[in-house]
């Protein structure tokens, strides 16, 4: 069939020398470094300090691979644990297989971890980062398409993904949807971003509208995808799983906005806490100091006086002995 279509690229791995560098990864990599970016400046410009959002995604990003990873091996564990699959492979994360679910599910956990040890909330620290999060979605998609993986329904529209033969496909044309879900989270960044200076979004509220806008998109791609994957009534169970975690989001928005209206006035509160406490502290301690200071002082003029108070008491003890001898 001759059509325009995008080509696939030969082989997933670009070797820089000896150097192997898996298109997979890579794209993974871009796209974690672009949402630590772009989240620091939304961060920033939030009134929160530069290098936090760097400091809580060492915590969020290996907790969501790992989070990632599993929630993919979990739902498809026959693609591991059937007979004649390899169960090793199941850590082999570069070859592709990151649950979205999974990933900011167990990233959540991550994250919670480092905004405790920063002392910042972190519904304000999601906001911040939630567009960032649907850019690096965005970008990790193309790993999909160098591991041609992924992939739709057969078609013969002009922009169809061409997959070569492998283990597990057939030759042909097919919908790129690992493409439109790429374009999708782009306008999910958009949508937040917009949303976010229009309506003052917070207390977890952007990051909550990125969930459901994901969500909304997610359930159609994932509709037109033919890889294997489990059915529940007849749908895809990540369809299922868009539709149940966009309901949660849209309730959360709709909850938060009547319980917590307006955006958190300050990001990070414990470093004005800190601040403050260390000028208390300061105040204090040369309050002590002075209270010690004329404490002693006080002392010292009691002690002094101790004397005079004696010879008081031994003249009023003569006086009134007096008055006893002239009477024997």
């Amino acid at each position: 069939m001759d059509i325009a279509y995008i080509p696939s690229p030969s082989t997933g791995v670009i070797h820089l020398g000896p150097l192997p560098l898996r298109g997979y990864a890579f794209c993974i990599i871009i796209g974690v470094f672009v949402a630590v970016w772009f989240g620091n400046k939304r961060w920033v410009a939030r009134g929160g300090k530069a290098g936090t959002v760097a400091d809580i995604a060492v915590w969020a990003v290996p907790f969501g691979l790992v989070g990632g990873r599993l929630y993919h091996v979990i739902t498809d564990y026959q693609l591991y644990f059937s007979d004649g699959e390899n169960w090793v492979d199941a850590f082999k994360i570069w070859e592709g297989g990151l649950g979205i679910w999974g990933a900011i599910a167990l990233g959540a956990v991550g994250a919670w971890i480092g905004c405790r040890r920063r002392g910042i909330p972190l519904p304000a620290w999601a906001d911040a980062l939630a567009p960032a999060i649907a850019l690096a979605q965005a970008i990790g998609r193309w790993g999909n398409w160098f591991n041609q993986e992924l992939y739709g329904k057969a078609t013969d529209l002009p922009w169809a993904v061409e997959i070569t033969e492998g283990a597990n496909r057939e030759a042909g044309y097919y919908h790129p949807t690992f493409l439109y879900e790429s374009l999708w989270c782009i306008g999910v960044a958009l949508l937040v971003i917009w949303a976010d200076r229009r309506f003052t979004l917070g207390h977890g509220r952007a990051f909550a509208l990125y969930v459901a806008a994901y969500c909304a998109g997610r359930g159609w791609i994932e509709y037109m995808r033919v890889d294997e994957a489990h059915h529940v009534l007849g749908l895809r169970l990540n369809v299922w799983t868009s539709i149940l975690v966009f309901v949660l989001a849209v309730a959360y928005i709709v909850i938060s906005s009547r319980l917590r209206p307006g955006r958190e006035e300050t990001v990070e509160p414990a470093a004005v806490t800190l601040t403050k406490s260390s000028s208390d502290g300061d105040a204090d301690e040369d309050k002590a100091e002075g209270t010690a200071d004329a404490g002693a002082e006080a002392t010292d003029g009691d002690a002094d006086a101790e004397p005079d108070d004696t010879s008081a008491e031994d003249t009023s003890a003569d006086a009134r002995a007096k008055p006893a001898g002239g009477k024997g």
